[in-house]
């Protein structure tokens, strides 16, 4: 089945991207962000190296230097697309990522079902071509977000990208309140989002294992309460429980919610 409604998600957020890189001069494209070694504009290189390679083009020859930041093969893979962009100038940049988008919506609109059943390993296990557009929507938005937060131009913080981003993380949360933070068999640990996107999770640890659960728990030992912004930024590693202190209400048990906060980075 074609995913018109993920195909549609991830073209608005294409949109806005190219919206943000609009308005930005030549020093804010230069500026850093939260993703170690990587400017404004490099956020934005990310992506097209990515989308382009989506759409059928051939990766780069070009070999980044050994930055201490790359961690992983996948990290090297994508220096080399950040790194062969950096003498460009942010407009040029952006004129390319206007034309790969462009392009790539087109295939994916054109695209058969074969095309989006193609069986692909994904970061999270075995899928499909079409699962895939999940997580590009997640890491367009989150990226997204890195750019605006560094240029301190806010935008896009709710709506399809930025709700369908949040409840993927959500999905994790239930080995933070559990495994990482370690809370006890039969408490529960409430984590209220508030903001543009807005959720309140209930967690519960039954036998032995945290559950997010669909009725309100009789008893809660801590409720998280942040805003949206503030979650994606902490549970996409970009920034830590003390840097967005001042965005983090704790009520209840504060210590278990201290480990909760500490423990959020989880990204996929």
């Amino acid at each position: 089945m074609i995913p018109n409604q993920q195909i549609d998600t991830l073209e608005a957020t294409f949109l806005s991207l190219s919206n943000l890189g609009r308005q930005l001069s030549e020093d804010q494209w230069k500026l850093p962000t939260d993703c170690p070694g990587w400017s404004v504009q490099d956020n934005l290189s990310h992506l097209i190296g990515v989308e382009f390679t989506l759409s059928g083009g051939e990766h780069t020859s070009h070999k980044s230097p050994k930055f201490d930041y790359i961690k992983n093969a996948i990290g090297e893979h994508n220096e080399n697309e950040i790194d062969v962009r950096r003498s460009q100038s942010g407009a040029q940049v952006l004129e390319e990522w206007n034309s790969v988008s462009s392009n790539r919506i087109t295939q994916l609109r054109t695209a058969d079902d074969a095309y989006f059943e193609t069986p692909m390993m994904l970061p999270t296990g075995p899928g499909t071509l079409g699962d895939f557009l999940n997580i590009r929507i997640l890491d367009c938005w989150v990226h997204e977000q890195d750019m605006r937060r560094a240029t301190g131009i806010a935008g896009n913080e709710g709506g399809p990208a930025a709700e369908h981003t949040i409840d993927r993380l959500i999905r994790t949360l239930p080995i933070v309140v559990g495994k990482r933070a370690a809370t006890p068999e039969g408490a529960s640990v409430v984590i209220a989002i508030t903001g543009s996107v807005q959720r309140n999770i209930p967690i519960t640890v039954i036998n032995g294992r945290a559950t997010i659960v669909t009725a309100p728990p009789a008893e809660v030992l801590c409720t998280v309460q942040l805003d949206s912004i503030a979650f994606t930024a902490l549970a996409t590693g970009r920034q830590t429980a003390d840097q967005l202190a001042s965005r983090l209400h704790i009520s209840g048990d504060n210590d278990l919610g201290q480990r909760v906060v500490t423990q959020l980075n989880m990204m996929i």
